[in-house]
């Protein structure tokens, strides 16, 4: 009991003597405690090709592109077992050497590596880091960047619309209500169940692919990511605006009954459409069949993929004007 108190009078001498030392010790927990809450963006080189180009800055201390995504990945792993919220972009070389001289940095520093990361979270895409996988982590960014590409060339394509001919009105504003209408109206009667659409844009230099995921309850309500529609309704309105010869293809799963394995339920179905006088116009079972089922870049036939059967595109009712 002696012994007890006497440890506990000289820890209260200490703390009295030293009122510092608990102060220090109070501002390192309070720092930590903000370090947890401030994010943390993280610049991935994920092609080798970008890894080699950026070899030639003699800062840059990696010689092994596998190495270097191995250490980067225990760093987004000891990063987020601090509490660290941590999200994850492309480094990109090209970009990152204008960024430096739009900036007046030296591009041959760990400075300006650190500058380019932190800002990537206001001009790129990145996604959070949870404990993925690196290959998982690496399809995810590719991805995003991928669509946020596409929904910028696609901006640029509407801006570029003017006006109509016709009626003087702004091309790019009335092509999105359109392209908005079209994929509301299409997901209120495609009916419940899970749908994936994928739209398709040809254009002068290359294709627009836009994909979207959307639900539908038994209540009519539909459930989807307002990013992805957002890049699928840009792109339907940028095919819409320039009256390409776009298609729309939407592959539909009915709700789980909750019986039976897996396999059970009905088979998913294939519907499509294509745009033609500024709307969507359904096509053929055969269509779909030829759509659905040939290579986009090579032209060649691909096998008919089992547990699925293809529909002909129901009509859907264009807008009054």
């Amino acid at each position: 009991m002696t012994h007890t108190t006497n440890r506990a009078t000289n820890r209260a001498t200490n703390r009295a003597e030293n009122p510092n030392r608990a102060a220090r010790r109070t501002g390192r927990t309070g720092r930590r405690a903000l370090r947890r809450e401030a994010p943390t963006t993280v610049a991935l080189l994920t092609a080798a090709a970008d890894f080699d180009v950026m070899r030639g800055y003699r800062s840059f201390r990696f010689h092994d592109h596998t190495d270097y995504l191995r250490r980067t990945e225990g760093l987004l792993r000891s990063l987020t077992s601090r509490g660290i919220h941590v999200r994850v972009g492309v480094f990109d070389p090209e970009e990152y050497a204008r960024y430096c001289a739009d900036t007046g940095n030296d591009p041959d520093t760990s400075r300006a590596r650190a500058r380019y990361a932190a800002d990537l979270t206001a001009s790129g895409p990145t996604v959070p880091y949870t404990g993925q996988a690196l290959e998982h982590l690496v399809t995810q960014i590719e991805y995003e960047t991928t669509r946020q590409a596409t929904w910028e060339l696609a901006g640029d394509i509407l801006a570029r619309a003017g006006d109509c001919a016709c009626c003087g009105d702004d091309l790019a504003r009335t092509s999105f209500e359109r392209a908005s209408q079209a994929l509301t109206r299409l997901l209120d009667a495609a009916g419940p169940g899970s749908h994936h659409v994928v739209c398709s844009v040809p254009t002068e230099d290359t294709t627009l692919l836009a994909a979207m995921h959307a639900r539908c309850d038994d209540h009519g309500m539909v459930h989807l990511a307002e990013a992805e529609a957002l890049v699928c309704c840009t792109v339907l309105a940028a095919g819409l605006a320039t009256d390409s010869p776009g298609g729309l293809v939407v592959r539909s799963t009915a709700p789980s009954s909750g019986r039976g394995g897996p396999g059970a339920g009905p088979p998913d179905e294939v519907r499509g459409w294509t745009l033609r006088d500024g709307w969507l116009s359904p096509l053929s079972e055969a269509e779909v069949f030829n759509a659905y089922c040939t290579d986009a870049e090579t032209g060649e036939p691909v096998p008919p993929e089992p547990g699925v059967v293809h529909r002909p595109g129901f009509p859907l009712p264009p807008p009054e004007d």
